[in-house]
């Protein structure tokens, strides 16, 4: 069984600021909640951030979680209203059929391959002169590259981004002509830097958030996507692709 969660958190606690500056300490706390992580399951999270003052983090896991503890350490524990909520995520994946269209939300780490980078680090120069490097992985930093960068992946994802339906806000985020007008839109990039179990080292991502509209080519290929997430990075918050009815019902 698969559940998705959404968990509403209290950025003015002392351990939600921990968390929401460090997703290595994100990652720890949405472990504790799941009976058998990290040992036996690869759980995959995302904060969406849109109300700065209301954050919500949604996490895919395999077993179901409990979320006691995080509400007590980061959230709402005596309030009104809904902390959590956890849902099966199978009847999402019985509806997944060629053609058929969902609105989506993602927030990945898009990157690329390179032999040697532009501007290496100190690190890095090290490595290319004692010969202990086959190759960097290297963050997309600019809007246009870390949108191509999705819409390359797509197919082998199991899905296309059909044509914006209206004058699309592709043309506020790169000035190449030739990029086709689609249903998609970059609304947040982040640079994160954060140290590593030990402070004297930090692991810098470029994340990039994406939503939009996506039309189904390949259930199979969607399921494994949304299942096993897109992209690297996946402890620290990137990969998690969610579904969303159209408005409308389209």
């Amino acid at each position: 069984m698969t559940y998705l969660s959404r968990i509403r958190i209290n950025p003015l606690r002392s351990e939600s600021r921990s968390m929401l500056a460090n997703p290595r300490i994100m990652h720890a706390q949405v472990a504790a909640c799941i009976p058998g992580a990290p040992d036996t399951e690869r759980v995959l999270w995302r904060l969406d951030a849109d109300n700065a003052h209301r954050p919500m983090l949604f996490v895919l896991t395999r077993s179901r979680p409990d979320w006691s503890h995080l509400i007590e350490a980061a959230g709402w524990p005596y309030a009104d209203g809904e902390h959590a909520t956890v849902r099966e995520y199978a009847p999402l994946l019985k509806r997944l059929a060629v053609g058929k269209e969902f609105a989506f939300r993602l927030t990945a780490s898009p990157v690329q391959n390179a032999k040697r980078p532009e501007k290496a680090t100190k690190a890095q120069n090290e490595k290319i002169t004692d010969g202990r490097h086959r190759g960097f992985r290297i963050g997309h930093r600019t809007a246009s590259a870390q949108l191509g960068w999705l819409i390359s992946r797509t197919a082998r994802l199991g899905f296309e981004i059909p044509s914006a339906r209206t004058d699309p806000a592709i043309a506020d985020i790169t000035d190449d002509a030739a990029v086709p007008a689609l249903d998609v839109r970059l609304i947040a990039r982040q640079r994160r830097s954060f140290p590593k179990s030990s402070q004297r080292h930090h692991v810098v991502i470029h994340t990039a958030s994406f939503e939009g509209r996506l039309r189904v080519t390949d259930p199979v290929l969607l399921e494994r996507a949304l299942l096993e997430g897109i992209g690297p990075s996946k402890a620290y918050g990137c990969g998690l692709l969610t579904l969303a009815p159209l408005p409308g019902g389209h």
